[in-house]
This record gives structure tokens, sequence and C-alpha cells, in this order.
């Protein structure tokens, strides 16, 4: 009995130092204090180093933790909502994903030989299970691929300075990939007639 609460105390300190880790990390990057994770965890250092002996073993398990939060909520989305939604909803999160990542996919797959490919399969198949019923159901181009879709949540997170920059690039991106000619319904708002164009965006209405 005494070793099973030992083992559950065990598991317990790991998934408090886990989650404190993903929290920081995102927050201030890959070289974030190992301390303050610990702080946060409500354990001492020297718990987190008997579960993580170097910062290196700490970054790989978040790095696993994120992507597989990545695959769960793929997984959820995909039951929940239609396959069109289901799939921009998973590209917000992709993105928010990127934008939080500080340079932790980066380092992971200069440290690892294997993370780039375990990595880029992973999020293959994640990817697939949401696009392929987007395309059959006719919410986005058929002519749409994985790259496609990695390299443009990239690109918005390298270049979006803050979440609503990035919800409004996305927005307009999705008008690019739509097979329908029309702007987003809802997204991007109405175009106002007149003679300077203006788009009403939704930013723009709360002001």
């Amino acid at each position: 009995m005494q070793t099973r609460s030992i083992r559950a105390d065990a598991r317990r300190n790991r998934d408090l130092l886990l989650a404190a880790a993903m929290d920081v990390i995102a927050e201030e990057g890959p070289n974030a204090s190992l301390n303050e994770i610990a702080r946060r965890a409500g354990v001492g250092p020297g718990t987190l180093y008997r579960h993580f002996p170097t910062r290196d073993a700490l970054l790989a398990a978040v790095f696993e933790g994120r992507l597989a939060r990545l695959c769960t909520r793929a997984e959820e989305m995909a039951e929940a909502l239609p396959p069109g939604e289901a799939l921009i909803a998973w590209l917000r999160l992709l993105i928010a994903h990127a934008m939080t990542d500080h340079g932790l996919g980066a380092r992971m797959m200069l440290t690892t030989s294997s993370a780039e490919a375990d990595c880029s399969a992973t999020l293959r198949d994640v990817a697939d299970r949401l696009l392929g019923p987007a395309q059959r159901e006719g919410s986005v181009r058929a002519d749409l691929d994985f790259a496609d879709l990695v390299e443009l949540t990239a690109g918005i997170a390298q270049a979006a300075a803050d979440p609503v920059r990035a919800e409004r690039l996305l927005m307009l991106t999705l008008d690019g990939l739509r097979t329908a000619a029309e702007p987003t319904a809802g997204a991007l708002g109405a175009v106002e007639t007149g003679t300077t164009g203006r788009v009403a965006t939704p930013w723009q209405e709360r002001e």
C-alpha cells in the first residue's frame, strides 16, 4: 500500500511539473527558469531534477505533451463540429500553438534526430483526419494539402503580433482556401458601399 502511495505521489508531481512547464515555457520560451517551473508546480527543484534530469529531458516532455494536445483536440473537434468548422478550429489552435512555441520545436529538431520526422508524421495524420472530410464537404479547395496548411499557419504565427491580428490573417487566408468565391460569412464583415471601399471588420465594430 505504501509503495502504491509513493508511486501515485510521483505521478502527481510529474504531472504538476509538466503542466507548470507548459505554462512557463509558453510565456518565456525554452530557456525559462527551472526554479520558476518547480515553484509553480509546488515542488522543490530536487523533485524536478528527479523526474527530468536535464533541461532537454523536460523540454522533450513538454514538446510531446503539446503535440499530444493538438492531436486530442483535433479528434474532439472532428467529433463535435461539421468538417469545415472542425478544420478552421484546428487551424486556429495550430496558430496559437506556434505563437507560444518560442523556438521549442526547432530546438527539439536540433537535439533529437527523429523529432522532425515524428512531428511531421503526427501532424500529417491529424491534418488528413480533418482536411479530407472538409474537402469532400466542399468547404475548402480540393487541391489543398498538408504542406499548404503547415506553411500558411506557420506564416501567420510568425507575422502576427498578437492573437487578434492572427485571427484577422486567418480569416483572410480562409477566403482563399474556400471553394466559393464569396468572403467568409461573418468573419470579415460586409464591404461597405461608397467611394472608400472600406471593409467593416468585427474588430473595428467593437472599437
